[in-house]
């Protein structure tokens, strides 16, 4: 096994420039910010063609009705997320984001759980497999968003 021998701490200069406004420019236009608005609303497209493929696969619309709702116990707190990440407040200052980010994912778990316990109640004839089948789909755009960068990761022409 090789091992990597720590560097001599004494030795090392800090060599932390700050970007200026061009580079950071660039740097924007390589990699550009997620646009989480695109994500919802393609947790939305996709939570459709789940139901339609349940309707298709079982033609019961108990099954398609738990499917929907499945998708929307992803996307009605995902949009709450998102509404929230994109206020002003959460874009005063660094403490300001990192705390909003960590409230809203507090209230978008709790409103996704409290989603499923009132699901039996508010959906009638439940389906529990055409139910998770919506959630999981629909929860899985997080993994497609990161591989379709074109898609969700616009870059403007030049």
């Amino acid at each position: 096994m090789t091992r990597i021998q720590p560097e001599d701490q004494d030795n090392v200069q800090e060599t932390f420039e700050p970007l200026t406004a061009d580079q950071v420019a660039e740097l924007r236009k390589h990699q550009p910010l997620l646009l989480v608005w695109r994500v919802v609303g393609a947790q939305a497209v996709l939570g459709l063609l789940v139901a339609t493929l349940v309707w298709l696969v079982s033609g019961r619309m108990a099954a398609v009705y738990s499917a929907v709702y499945g998708a929307l116990a992803v996307i009605v707190p995902a949009a709450l997320f998102a509404r929230g990440l994109t206020s002003r407040v959460a874009s005063v200052n660094v403490g300001a984001a990192v705390l909003g980010f960590f409230l809203w994912e507090m209230v978008k778990i709790g409103l996704t759980v409290a989603m499923l316990f009132a699901a039996p109640r508010l959906v009638n004839d439940l389906s529990w497999p055409a139910m998770l089948a919506g959630l999981v789909v629909t929860m899985k755009v997080y993994w497609v968003a990161l591989g379709f960068r074109k898609v969700f990761y616009p870059v403007k022409p030049t």
